[in-house]
């Protein structure tokens, strides 16, 4: 069995006057990531993290923060056409493992909503969706509030 593994960041500042997206749930906090797209730290980090499995170079190589097709794009589009590419090449997913790094909002109660979210666009049951959530303490442009950051880890297989 032919089986890879992926990693994936991402980071983006908070910024008032956007909404906050995160796991392809929108989430009620005054603040939201500032990005091209709608910044949804981490479903483009598990994109990454599936791309990079893949060998398909990254998202800002599929989703350019220069092109008008990508301004404002909601970023479970950009994981559903990830896993076309995915399914395109012979990939399936076999599990995701992320981390998100805020102070603020609180993410554990949407944790199990993010995670059915995810399963749904990747096409897997949410038992192979871990999510994660936690602070840095109140160190770093993170524990100031000033932004906020997703870790993923992919497992991806041939079909």
């Amino acid at each position: 069995m032919n089986i890879r593994i992926g990693f994936g960041y991402d980071m983006h500042r908070l910024k008032e006057g956007r909404p906050l997206w995160i796991g392809g749930v929108q989430l009620d906090y005054p603040l939201g990531l500032d990005g091209h797209s709608d910044a949804d730290v981490l479903i483009h980090a598990v994109c990454d993290a599936l791309l990079g499995a893949a060998n398909l170079r990254d998202i800002g190589f599929h989703f350019p923060d220069t092109s008008p097709d990508c301004k404002d794009a909601d970023s479970k589009h950009l994981l559903a056409v990830t896993i076309s590419l995915l399914h395109a090449h012979g990939f399936v997913v076999g599990n995701i493992d992320a981390t998100v790094c805020a102070e603020q909002p609180r993410l554990n109660p949407h944790i199990p909503s993010m995670q059915a979210q995810l399963a749904e666009l990747m096409r897997v049951t949410p038992d192979a969706v871990s999510i994660k959530a936690t602070t840095s303490e109140k160190m770093g442009f993170v524990g100031r509030e000033e932004g906020i950051t997703a870790y993923a880890v992919a497992l991806i297989s041939k079909r």
